[in-house]
């Protein structure tokens, strides 16, 4: 197994053709192919389903994948700061579900660090690829919620990914709604009062069940009236246009989506438990502690 291999099979994976990576890393097709070929036979393992049409991945390949990619970024580590000798740039990055108070503790520490020296990256996902993130090295850490009803099966996906969960805050449940939803000033809503609402949901996608829902209270979604959404600015569309709402740990942050949108408690038991998400044999980078630090100033606003 060489670098080169490692280097074709990353290449075939992003193109989707032998031809276009051969072209990419300036070698014959015949040469990309047989090196590709050898690599699956000497490690076992069917990386790709070859097709007139192309190739695809099969799932071992995707997991092959995988590993490559990380040993070829390290490689790229190593080759800057002791070959090329160009300064390296410290990075961090983070994947959540859709909580506006993590982007906005997220803005604050790139504020403070700057972009000269340090590199950064954020992503809002849905729960799979939250934990995926943080399996697979692409984010340091990853920061989702747990609850009475998700807890267990969202347990043994941190023990297959090797992941460890650590608890940020704990929140109650809102109903998260515009000003000028006819439940905006409500006290407490009882939750057959939103039944006659739309609610609103992320899609989970390929994973959409029950229990990887960012939202606390699946029965809710349960009901006749559910849109399904995968950004947060249509949500907040159908909110003012449908009298839609959401389900929220009730932390806002003006700064982000303007004060139009309210969040009021739901008559319930049930508690959001927020936290962040990484590998149990990685350590903490000095950012992602800082960021950890920024996260922790909205605990006072959480119940």
């Amino acid at each position: 197994m060489t670098l080169t291999q490692l280097r074709y099979v990353v290449s075939v994976a992003e193109a989707g053709s032998m031809n276009e990576a051969a072209k990419q890393q300036f070698v014959s097709q015949p040469s990309l192919s047989t090196a590709v070929r050898d690599l699956e036979e000497e490690i076992g393992v069917q990386l790709f389903l070859r097709s007139n049409h192309g190739v695809s991945i099969t799932p071992e390949g995707k997991e092959f994948i995988g590993y490559a990619r990380q040993v070829l970024q390290q490689y790229a580590l190593l080759e800057n700061k002791y070959l090329n000798r160009k300064p390296e740039k410290k990075k961090f990055s983070v994947t959540m579900q859709h909580y506006t108070f993590a982007v906005f503790a997220f803005v604050e520490l790139v504020k403070k660090y700057g972009m000269d020296d340090y590199a950064f990256a954020v992503r809002e996902g849905k729960t799979f690829e939250v934990m995926k993130d943080v399996k697979d090295l692409v984010s340091e850490i990853g920061i989702l919620y747990q609850s009475s009803y998700n807890k267990s099966v969202l347990d043994k996906y941190f023990r297959d990914y090797d992941l460890s969960f650590h608890p940020l805050m704990e929140c109650g449940v809102y109903a998260y709604v515009h000003k000028d939803h006819p439940l905006a000033e409500a006290h407490r809503i009882d939750q057959e009062e939103l039944m006659a609402y739309p609610c609103l949901t992320f899609d989970q996608g390929m994973e959409n069940s029950f229990y990887f829902a960012e939202e606390v209270l699946p029965v809710l979604e349960s009901g006749r009236r559910s849109i399904k959404v995968n950004d947060r600015a249509t949500m907040l569309n159908l909110m003012r246009g449908l009298h839609g709402y959401t389900v929220c740990c009730g932390i806002i942050c003006e700064d982000l989506n303007g004060s139009e949108y309210k969040a009021v408690p739901i008559d319930t038991e049930e508690e959001m438990c927020i936290g962040y998400l990484c590998r149990r044999d990685a350590p903490l980078s000095d950012l992602a502690e800082e960021y950890l630090r920024e996260l922790s100033k909205y605990r006072e606003y959480s119940n």
